[in-house]
């Protein structure tokens, strides 16, 4: 079994360098490419410059600067070492994903798989690259959470059974596209949404390694998902979401639960 060939297109979070180390440790990783900042154009300029979303960006900016800076993340997934690639040579920096010298990059390696986990909305001639397709780590149980924050969403609809992340390949939807697997962490009482979504990740990364493998000994998975589910947007949690799930949480909502770590996968039919 020859090992397959991978193009990984992932973001700079901690969380993001610990999927990229495991699959390079699963299969041969030709490139690793990061993008800088997202595809700016005058139209989405001037949108990003209305009132109501630059109020929209500023309450995001500070919640995230009070969610993320203890380096929680970073110590999570890097308790003995600052997070870093373990194949810094590998590197690749673009402006943004759908910039046209990523589909070069691809068309010139011609990678077997191309894995994606954390970067902005793949479009274009890029969806149809990769000798076996292209796959993603969402974090979120397709069809039921697609799209942001899909950990806080489970939570905060009183179903911590559905946090996790799923595998699929990509299409041209959002978190749409074939099932390959479902990734559930363990929930124990005192859980918040943070360690919970860094867990799933966690507990994802060695099955994404397990694809490869799989894949490479001839194994085929994608399911078509069960219906559309609900897309999430960033613009949707806001302040009172937040305080009501805190509140519940800090009430014992999680007290007594016991939810083992859980994988479902999705072969052909």
């Amino acid at each position: 079994m020859s090992e397959l060939k991978l193009l990984v297109l992932c973001g700079r979070s901690p969380r993001h360098l610990y999927v990229a180390n495991r699959l390079c440790r699963a299969g041969r990783v030709l490139a690793i490419v990061q993008e800088q900042g997202g595809e700016w154009n005058v139209r989405k300029t001037l949108k990003k410059l209305r009132p109501d979303r630059l109020v929209r960006k500023a309450w995001r900016w500070l919640r995230d600067r009070r969610r993320y800076g203890d380096g929680g993340e970073a110590k999570f997934f890097f308790p003995h070492r600052p997070p870093a690639l373990d194949q810094p040579e590998l590197l690749r920096e673009v402006p943004h994903i759908n910039h046209p010298e990523v589909a070069e990059l691809a068309r010139r390696l011609r990678p077997d798989l191309i894995c994606v986990f954390g970067t902005s909305l793949i479009r274009g001639e890029l969806l149809g690259m990769g000798r076996l397709g292209m796959v993603n780590l969402h974090g979120g149980l397709s069809p039921e959470y697609r799209g942001a924050d899909c950990t806080f969403w489970a939570l905060y609809n009183g179903q911590p059974e559905q946090v996790g992340c799923t595998l699929h390949y990509i299409d041209a939807g959002i978190d749409t596209g074939r099932l390959i697997a479902h990734v559930s962490p363990e929930v124990r009482p005192g859980d918040t949404e943070l360690p919970l979504f860094w867990r799933a990740v966690a507990e994802a990364a060695p099955v994404y390694g397990e694809l490869v493998a799989r894949l490479a000994a001839g194994e085929r998975f994608g399911r078509v998902q069960p219906g559309r589910g609900r897309l999430y947007q960033v613009k949707e949690r806001g302040l009172r979401q937040e305080r009501d799930l805190a509140r519940r949480l800090a009430q014992g909502m999680l007290d007594g639960i016991s939810l083992p770590r859980r994988v479902k996968w999705f072969p052909v039919e």
